[in-house]
């Protein structure tokens, strides 16, 4: 699936929650897309643990 369509899942997620539930469902289901985004990275060997204590100047090297 490409990412043009996930976003667009995404987006009519965001959109029926902030119509149905108001703006606290609307900013539920954003943060936990968020954080389903964050653990599939993780699970896809494509992030690692450390890179959130890294700072910018490390991460360069």
């Amino acid at each position: 699936m490409s990412m043009a369509v996930v976003g667009m899942i995404a987006g009519m997620a965001l959109a029926f929650a902030g119509y149905f539930g108001g703006f606290g469902a609307f900013l539920l289901v954003a943060a936990l897309g968020a954080v389903g985004f964050v653990v599939g990275r993780f699970l896809e060997g494509d992030m690692d643990f450390g890179d959130f204590f890294r700072t910018r100047g490390e991460r360069r090297r």
